[in-house]
């Protein structure tokens, strides 16, 4: 189980690793389709695994190595978002079986029903439903850096580096496939199978929020809502499809963007062999004066090419992304060194040394200028939630 430092209650939860095999007769599963035999079944090593438990000042882990599995679990005791976290590591090595898929299953106690929410490229999330008269295999969905389930206590987010497919195929569950090998061919294209597989290192965090107190009486009023709009969509139906607009919208929280952030934009640590010994230490490299608000994050910052000869040019493009996010769930002791400020971004002491003398609103593809330019150096920028803005800019 999972406690939150400072309370009493402990979520349950449990995790564990499963095989799915394929079919015998007719298609079988390839590359491109995922056709199990059934129900997966419990991964059972020949050995008992080995348990290697690791304390110390800045984080403690255990790490168990079974004979096809390597997990380890971290945690951090650190402030700010790494210590809020569960860090969970797993090598996979599958390279002796054939036609299996390996997956982990968290199983927890939230009443989470047949809902799950996964994310579209990162931008944002989708309400999903296990629907039981479909196959197993079409209540699977991408799963490109997170996915959660919730109840109105309590959410549980599984934050991936790698994009895998995940599914909820029960009430409080979250599945993941971490790996395949498959040995023919599905007639999709590819004209082979799965055979070429390496040890593979899937990284992830498990994020456990609460609902906030104050929270209560906004869910009360969007159920409402929802029954209300639900009720005027049933009077209004042509057809017995049901409309997308009726299902719920969510959002992660600020600080469940931060940890994917965290998790998907890490810093590259690259160590410098210094064969003559002794030299100069190197300089602080400090672009930023100030941290960017909490929502608000820089997709690229990248010189532009000259149209004529190719060469750089002397413009910028720069590329914004602000997020969408959930107020509803406690944000206590976060330890942020940012804050939000509704969207309002000023670049008159946004970067050091540097100021803007042009700043022109593009497509998103730079293609076209949308409104006029500022050539004022303390011009504030104002993003939509859930919006990608670019700007052509010009340092002076």
């Amino acid at each position: 189980g999972i406690k939150r430092a400072g309370e009493e209650q402990e979520q349950k939860i449990n995790m564990e690793f499963l095989i799915y095999g394929t079919r015998t007769s007719k298609d079988k599963s390839g590359a491109y389709l995922f056709l199990p035999d059934g129900d997966a079944k419990q991964y059972t090593p020949k050995d008992p695994p080995v348990v290697r438990i690791t304390e110390g000042p800045f984080f403690s882990e255990v790490t168990c190595l079974f004979q096809h599995v390597q997990q380890t679990m971290r945690l951090y005791n650190l402030p700010g978002t790494e210590g809020l976290s569960l860090d969970v590591s797993s090598i996979i090595d599958i390279r002796d079986h054939v036609n299996k898929e390996i997956a982990m299953r968290l199983s927890t106690d939230i009443q989470s029903g047949d809902t799950f929410y996964t994310d579209i490229n990162g931008f944002q999330i989708q309400t999903r439903k296990f629907f039981k008269k479909l196959p197993l295999q079409a209540n699977f969905y991408p799963m490109p850096v997170m996915a959660y389930i919730q109840d109105e206590k309590s959410r549980l987010t599984l934050h991936t580096s790698q994009a895998l497919g995940v599914s909820s195929l029960k009430s409080g569950q979250l599945e993941v496939i971490m790996d395949r090998r498959l040995m023919q061919d599905d007639n999709r294209g590819l004209g082979q199978g799965l055979k070429d597989n390496k040890r593979t290192c899937n990284k992830f965090r498990i994020l456990l929020e609460k609902r906030s107190p104050g929270s209560k009486l906004s869910s009360f009023l969007s159920k409402l809502l929802s029954k209300f709009r639900n009720l005027a969509l049933s009077i209004m139906r042509i057809s017995s499809d049901e409309s997308p607009s009726s299902q719920p919208v969510s959002f992660p929280s600020l600080l469940s963007h931060v940890t994917s952030m965290h998790l998907n934009y890490e810093l590259l640590v690259m160590p410098v062999t210094n064969e003559k010994g002794g030299g100069p230490a190197l300089k602080s490299f400090l672009p930023l004066s100030a941290t960017l608000p909490c929502d608000i994050h820089i997709l690229n910052l990248r010189t532009l090419q000259a149209e004529d000869d190719g060469v750089p040019s002397l413009d910028t493009a720069l590329i914004l992304h602000r997020k969408g996010f959930d107020c509803g769930l406690e944000a206590k002791n976060l330890g942020f060194n940012c804050t939000t400020s509704q969207g309002k971004l000023s670049l008159g002491n946004l970067f050091h040394g540097l100021e803007f003398a042009l700043v022109q609103p593009t497509s998103l593809t730079l293609m076209y200028s949308l409104g006029s330019p500022s050539n004022s150096s303390t011009s504030t920028l104002s993003l939509d939630p859930m919006e990608i803005s670019t700007y052509r800019v010009r340092f002076s």
